[in-house]
């Protein structure tokens, strides 16, 4: 029912006689109807479906589904992400183990697809952030970021480190704990809030990763 409602007083709002005044005399903008909400009162695949969907095609042997198919996947799978309620629902679908293992494909592009889907699942996102720590991301993404053969998926592997630390003390603590000490000593704490502290780990990192 609460659907239902939702649908009834947008459309009370947006009829002729239910558009409410400004307070100039003139009529306010229309409101927009939930996306999500609208596929599924007209019968349409939700975002949850998509994103189920995406991974499966993701995960599927690759007799069944070629690498190019996957790849329009991985594009549709990371657009629906950079949704903050689409990202937070990652694990409600069960969504975050088949990402994190995707880390180890053997398809180089499928790798960086990865990287790139968990930076943006984890940018500025706490809860995304907190899951990605505790299902192991951590010490994988560093070691793509470090060994990977491809420049390319080095590069998004730290980048998706970036995003994970920013604010993030735990994850912070994380890849401090695990990074070389060739790479950063590890010498002194450092401060999740303070960007120019964060960049002391991920600068290294990424001149690493973006040699050839």
């Amino acid at each position: 029912m609460s659907q239902f409602n939702e649908l009834l007083q947008w459309g009370i709002e947006n009829s002729a006689g239910g558009q409410p005044q400004a307070p100039n005399g003139a009529a306010r903008n229309p409101k927009s109807l939930n996306p999500e909400l609208l596929a599924q009162l007209l019968g349409g695949p939700s975002d949850a479906d998509r994103m189920r969907e995406a991974m499966l095609a993701i995960t599927a042997p690759a007799d069944k589904v070629d690498l190019e198919n996957k790849l329009i996947a991985w594009d549709n799978f990371e657009q629906l992400i950079e949704n903050l309620d689409n990202a937070n629902n990652m694990q409600a679908l069960g969504l975050w183990m088949p990402l994190v293992e995707q880390l180890g494909s053997e398809e180089a592009e499928c790798r960086r697809y990865a990287c790139w889907c968990l930076s943006t699942a984890v940018q500025n996102n706490a809860p995304c952030q907190e899951r990605c720590l505790a299902i192991g991301a951590v010490p994988k993404l560093l070691k793509l970021a470090m060994e990977d053969k491809e420049q390319s998926v080095r590069k998004k592997a730290v980048t998706a480190l970036s995003s994970e630390v920013r604010n993030y003390q735990p994850g912070l603590d994380e890849l401090a704990k695990h990074t070389p000490k060739d790479v950063w000593a590890g010498d002194e704490k450092l401060d999740a809030g303070e960007m120019e502290q964060v960049d002391k780990i991920i600068g290294p990192l990424r001149e690493k990763a973006a040699k050839p």
